[in-house]
């Protein structure tokens, strides 16, 4: 409710954090445990991961619930205390996570509550040379603001802080000529507009090979017309408002700019009460244009021609991003190679580009999406800790 989330997207978030709490927790039981080592006569060796210290936790408003309990759930199991400093458009949710830490007994002072815009006390948090670590997700801009500040020692800093950031993208879903059109066409949909387009993973962009482009097209405006906006409260709808008058603001602005670059084909429109933006289908957009480079993070679809798989490829990688991909195609030579060149942190054949499930999907992109931190894999644990090797003479 406080971010516009349909009952659907709601409940995929709530089921998420659940996952990470469990995952993590599992996890640092492995971690616990005696590690694998190369044994050797006269001596007896082992090694230990260790905590880091204080962490400042700052993660985003479009997964309020999980992504907030998966960054803060990850640095405390691993026997840190937390700043926890909240999206300022989602707090209420994040408090809640807090009042159910501490019922279950969370010593008090393991994770510490702090509100307030990222402008106001974000730079101060990143500074304090007692903040051992921050844990980021949310925009590429202020993802590189924090790994500057960070990489500044301060007065009394007696370590290198450690930056674990996720910073978005500018996802593609592929169609060739030998993909199930009808599968692709609700991929594309569903990768774009699930949760008004305001993901990370979001498909923002479908490039499709001119063999079948014009198929495709039609069928992805045909299945866009069908969703529903509105009261995200009433089970039907699919779509709700975006998170707030900026969003609507940068939104509309970049629809506008679309109409420029390419050929608006379907919604573009916006009204109120509330921030309620049309699912929008901008046509025949050149690779280099803004709508097709730039993270909109809103329901706004960019579609690209491609001459064939080979330019679709060229196309899916030619951006500064690289978290998610979808490659739609029943060709198990151009699968393989997609696997060699698709240059993503996530890349998923024949289904859409969002719905990452922890455990199965480490989640982590490369380039400007940030440090391929892969949440919810085997690895993340370790960016909470360092390791000890301890070694004792018999």
């Amino acid at each position: 409710y406080e971010v516009g989330k349909s009952w659907a997207e709601a409940d995929g978030d709530t089921a998420e954090a659940i996952d990470f709490l469990e995952y993590y927790a599992r996890e640092m039981i492995r971690l616990a445990g005696e590690q694998s080592l190369t044994r050797i006569e006269g001596e007896d060796n082992e090694l230990v991961y260790v905590p880091l210290g204080v962490g400042a936790v700052i993660p985003p408003w479009n997964f309020p619930c999980a992504i907030m309990a998966g960054m803060t759930s990850a640095a405390f199991v691993a026997g840190n205390t937390v700043v926890l400093k909240p999206a300022s458009t989602s707090p209420a949710i994040a408090a809640q996570f807090v009042r159910i830490l501490e019922e279950v007994g969370l010593p008090a002072g393991v994770v510490n509550f702090l509100t307030g815009s990222g402008s106001t006390i974000g730079d101060a948090l990143i500074e304090n040379s007692q903040v051992r670590f921050i844990a980021f997700t949310g925009s590429r801009d202020v993802g590189l603001r924090i790994n500057q500040l960070a990489a500044k020692p301060q007065k009394g800093q007696r370590w290198l802080k450690r930056t674990i950031l996720e910073m978005g993208g500018k996802d593609a879903v592929v169609v060739d000529e030998t993909a199930d059109l009808e599968d692709a066409a609700n991929g594309i949909v569903a990768s774009a507009f699930g949760f008004q387009g305001q993901k990370c993973s979001a498909g923002s962009r479908a490039i499709v090979v001119e063999q079948v482009y014009d198929q495709v097209l039609g069928k992805v405006i045909e299945k866009t017309k069908q969703l529903v906006l509105g009261d995200v409260t009433q089970p039907s709808t699919h779509m709700g408002p975006v998170v707030d008058e900026n969003a609507m603001k940068k939104i509309t602005e970049y629809i506008e700019i679309g109409k420029d670059e390419g050929r608006l084909v379907s919604g573009g429109g916006h009204y109120g009460p509330g921030y309620f933006i049309e699912p929008t289908i901008i046509a025949d957009v050149d690779p280099h244009a803004r709508v097709a480079q730039e993270e909109i993070f809103g329901p706004v679809l960019a579609f690209i021609k491609a001459k064939d798989f080979d330019d679709a490829m060229q196309i899916a990688n030619d951006t500064e991003y690289g978290l998610t991909g979808s490659l739609y195609s029943h060709n198990p030579q151009r699968i393989e190679q997609a696997k060699e060149e698709y240059h993503v942190g996530n890349l998923y054949f024949n289904r859409k580009s969002t719905g990452a499930l922890v455990g199965v999907h480490p989640f982590g992109g490369f380039n400007m999406s940030g440090t391929d931190s892969k949440a919810g894999g085997p690895d993340y644990l370790l960016l909470f800790t360092q390791a000890k090797a301890i070694s004792a003479k018999k």
